[in-house]
Order: C-alpha cells, then sequence, then structure tokens
C-alpha cells in the first residue's frame, strides 16, 4: 500500500515518532522524567498530526466491503504489509464512488486521515475512489484540456436556433438517453422533426463511433446537434474525454449541445461544445421549442394585434365621423368662397410686390446708366487724343534739343579722335611695321629672325614683306645681327 500525503512522511515532525534523529543530542539523565499525557491528550496530539498532512492519495487493494444500513461504506484498503480501514459517508457516496466495489479490486483513493478516539485508532475518511490506472488518464485528460484552452476551443458560444428545421441526436438507439430525449420533445413538440445517428457511447472504440456520428448528422444539414448520454461512471463517459470526439464537435458547422451524464458529470465535450446541458433531458428542452408556449404566445399576441387594430378602426370612424360633421364638407361652396378670397389677396399682394420689384429694377437700372456714361470708352479717347496734340510739339522740340546735344558731343569726340588718331601721322610720310597676323606695332628689331613674314601700314594702303636681314643700331653705329 503506497501513502502520499502533502505535508511529508507520517509524524515525521512529532516527538513520539518511531525512529529516532541522528542528529538529536543524547537524552540529559538528570533532565527528569519525560512528560506525562492523558490518553485524550495523546490522542488529540496524534490527531493533530494526521490533520498536518491534508489529503492523502492511496494505492492498495479493496478488502472486507461493508454497506451498513445507514448507507456509510465501510472498507480495507490493504497492500503485502500493511493495511487501512477506509470510510465513505453517505452523502459522498455518489460522487466518491461510481463503479461497483468488488473485493480484490485494486484502487486510488483520496481523502483525508481521521482518529476515533473511543477506539484509539485511524482511518482514510474517502473522498473520491478511482480504480488503478485512472489518474495516468485523469492526468492527460487536464493536459488535453489545458492544450484546447489554449487553442480557444472553449471560447466559441454559437446561438441556439429559436425554430430548427431539423435536429440531429448523437447517442445509442438502445440507451436510456434517446428514450429521455423522446419523451421530452412528446411533451414539447410532438413529432418534432430529428434524425438519429446510433453509435455506442461507451466502450472500446465508442470514441471515433461518437465522433464519426456527429460528422454523418452534420452533414445532413441539421440545424443543431445534440449528444446525449445516461449517467454513469468514470470509465462509462471516457468517451466523450477524447479528443477526436472534441475534435469532431468543434468542426462541427452547426451548433453543438452537450447532455452527457448528470448534473455532476463534467466531460471534455461539455466545454468545447457551444452549449452544455446538464442531462438529457435538459438538451432536449434547451433545443425543442415548447409548441403549447408558441400556441400560447400566438394566441397572445393575435389577441392583442386584435385590439390594436380594433382600437385603431375605431379612432379612424371617430375621425371619418367629426369630418363628416365639418362645415366645410356640409357647405363646399363655402370653401370655394374662402378659396376665392384667399386668391384675390395673393394677387393683390402679388400686384404689389410686383410693382415694388420692378421700381426698385428701373432704379438700378438708372444708376447703372450713369455709370457706364461716366465710364464710356469714346470720352476717354477723345480725352486722351486732345491731350495728346497738347504733348506732341514739346514732344519735337525735346528731340530736337536732345540731337543737338548728341551732334554737338559727336563733334568734339571726333575732334579729339583726328587728333590722337595715327592715321594723321602716317598721312606725314610715317608707316607702321608688325609681323603678319598680329595688331602689336614692331619698336625694336632685335626680336625678329630672318625669313619672317612682316605686314607695313601706310596712309593709304599696306606691303607684305620677309625679312632677309635684321641689322642692329647701337652707339657705335649699325651693325648686322
Amino acid at each position: 500500500m503506497g501513502l502520499r500525503g502533502s505535508e511529508g512522511d507520517l509524524f515525521a515532525d512529532d516527538p513520539f515518532s518511531r525512529g529516532r534523529d541522528p542528529s538529536a543530542r543524547e537524552p540529559d539523565p538528570d533532565a527528569g522524567a519525560p512528560k506525562l499525557y492523558s490518553v485524550a491528550e495523546l490522542t488529540r496530539r496524534v490527531q493533530g498530526a494526521l490533520e498536518k498532512l491534508g489529503r492523502v492519495s492511496v494505492e492498495g487493494e479493496l478488502s472486507r466491503v461493508v454497506r451498513a444500513a445507514s448507507g456509510h461504506v465501510y472498507f480495507d484498503l490493504k497492500d503485502l504489509d500493511a493495511k487501512i480501514a477506509c470510510t465513505i459517508w453517505k452523502s459522498a457516496l455518489s460522487a466518491a464512488a461510481r463503479f461497483p466495489l468488488e473485493e480484490g479490486m485494486q484502487v486510488v483513493a483520496h481523502g483525508k486521515l481521521d482518529v476515533y478516539a473511543p477506539r484509539g485508532t485511524y482511518s482514510l475518511i474517502v473522498q473520491r475512489l478511482e480504480q488503478k490506472g485512472l489518474g495516468a488518464l485523469l492526468a492527460e485528460l487536464e493536459r488535453l484540456k489545458e492544450e484546447l484552452r489554449a487553442k480557444g476551443w472553449f471560447d466559441r458560444e454559437r446561438p441556439l436556433p429559436f425554430l430548427p428545421r431539423r435536429i440531429g441526436v448523437v447517442t445509442s438507439r438502445d440507451g436510456a438517453a434517446l428514450q429521455d430525449f423522446l419523451r421530452t420533445r412528446a411533451l414539447r413538440w410532438p413529432d418534432f422533426p430529428c434524425v438519429l445517428a446510433h453509435t455506442s457511447v461507451q466502450g472500446r472504440g465508442a470514441a471515433r463511433e461518437v465522433a464519426e456520428a456527429i460528422r454523418r448528422v452534420d452533414a445532413l444539414g441539421v440545424d443543431v446537434i445534440c449528444v446525449v448520454r445516461g449517467g454513469g461512471s468514470l470509465e462509462d463517459l471516457w468517451a466523450f474525454n477524447e479528443r477526436v470526439v472534441a475534435e469532431a464537435v468543434w468542426n462541427a458547422r452547426a451548433p453543438v449541445v452537450s447532455g452527457v451524464g448528470h448534473q455532476t458529470d463534467v466531460t471534455l465535450i461539455d466545454f468545447v461544445a457551444d452549449h452544455r446541458a446538464h442531462t438529457p433531458t435538459d438538451a432536449a428542452q434547451s433545443v425543442i421549442p415548447d409548441r403549447a408556449a408558441l400556441v400560447e404566445q400566438l394566441e397572445a399576441s393575435a389577441g392583442n394585434l386584435e385590439q390594436v387594430v380594433e382600437a385603431e378602426l375605431a379612432r379612424r370612424a371617430e375621425l371619418l365621423g367629426r369630418l363628416g360633421r365639418s362645415r366645410a364638407l356640409c357647405e363646399p361652396g363655402l370653401a370655394l368662397e374662402l378659396r376665392l378670397v384667399r386668391l384675390e389677396h395673393h394677387a393683390r399682394t402679388l400686384g404689389l410686390a410686383a410693382g415694388r420689384e420692378l421700381d426698385r429694377a428701373r432704379t438700378r437700372l438708372e444708376r447703372a446708366s450713369a455709370v457706364l456714361a461716366r465710364a464710356n470708352p469714346r470720352m476717354a479717347l477723345e480725352q486722351r487724343a486732345t491731350r495728346l496734340q497738347a504733348l506732341r510739339p514739346r514732344l519735337a522740340r525735346t528731340l530736337e534739343r536732345v540731337f543737338e546735344r548728341r551732334e554737338r558731343a559727336l563733334a568734339v569726340l571726333e575732334r579729339g579722335l583726328a587728333t590722337t588718331s595715327p592715321f594723321r601721322v602716317l598721312a606725314r610720310g610715317y608707316s607702321i611695321t608688325r609681323r603678319a597676323g598680329s595688331t602689336a606695332p614692331l619698336a625694336d628689331a632685335r626680336g625678329l629672325s630672318t625669313g619672317e613674314e612682316l605686314e607695313t601700314l601706310f596712309a593709304s594702303g599696306s606691303v607684305r614683306s620677309r625679312v632677309e636681314r635684321v641689322e642692329r643700331v647701337d652707339a657705335e653705329g649699325p651693325g648686322s645681327a
């Protein structure tokens, strides 16, 4: 028998535990006698130490199973080396043991340890009992829940149709769940259109059959799918904790209602489905309309509509009565006279308004004519022509004075230019010699070379010549270079 506790080994911190702490100091023989306890005090110390363990899980073999007349269940949990008494109270029996208890069955019991003081014994108060091997399955189920929750599969909640055309039911045709569903249908709306997808709901391969049934009925185009099954143990309902069933529910095009087990049973598809019903009956009530309530509602609406129509007809009749007694309808000529008087009044008002508008338009036209006359371009042209005739003699005199000043200035410049002109020097017999193609005159023969071409300018004309010899003139007299 294995014992697991949340506070360590049994009596680990208690001074009366079996085994001695190696690090403890040897008792002093002169320290006096050990503390004296009464039986009740010692029992309370033991009970306090057990309570420190909190919730424990014990694995072992069932033995000596007894169901008392009070409804409590007593049994022993044993292994090769030890045995512990266990108790399941009547109030916790339906939740703690969901399968028949048989001698020799290997189970895991979850609960808290308790001391029965009158006998000086301790026992395990069992809160939940599961067959050996279900612990690993439950751990895998929790892991799968976390995975699907992270994917967002638990967050979808599509609305259920108010009046579905056809309902798909996934269950076993031999189970009590289908009979509960049909019984509810007979009470709410007999012969309401439903389609049954038969499948196994427990045992090997049931999960794949349930998933295939969901896909099959969804392909028929139903408006809502109900997956129902009666209550049972955790093992009986395990097919609805399989991933393949949850995936089929998630991929269904129609909203899915889960009605598996009783109110205390919770399976994986309860989280993935769009709506969770506590029982198959509850699932049927959530999707099948209540025909009697709808008929009653329609009758009430029809009565309300009839009252509204009658009230509206009475109001219209009263209105017609008042109109029939009105003076305008009783004496139509008077209405015409009133219309004629009003028309004459409007005609006078229109005539006066038109006259005033014409007067205002005539005044605006006269003002515009005066402005246009003042702005006539012919008068402006005549004024400009008169002014031009007056300015013409002044312009002629001004131009003559300008030309005279320019002629005098040109004469002065001409005399200055004639005085400094090189051509006057050339006219006296001088000439200018320069290299051919150059404008700079030559003042020295030392820079010339034999064969170089020269150009000589006279007062009238020019000649080209070639240097045959260069003579140098210095203080001693001319000499050849």
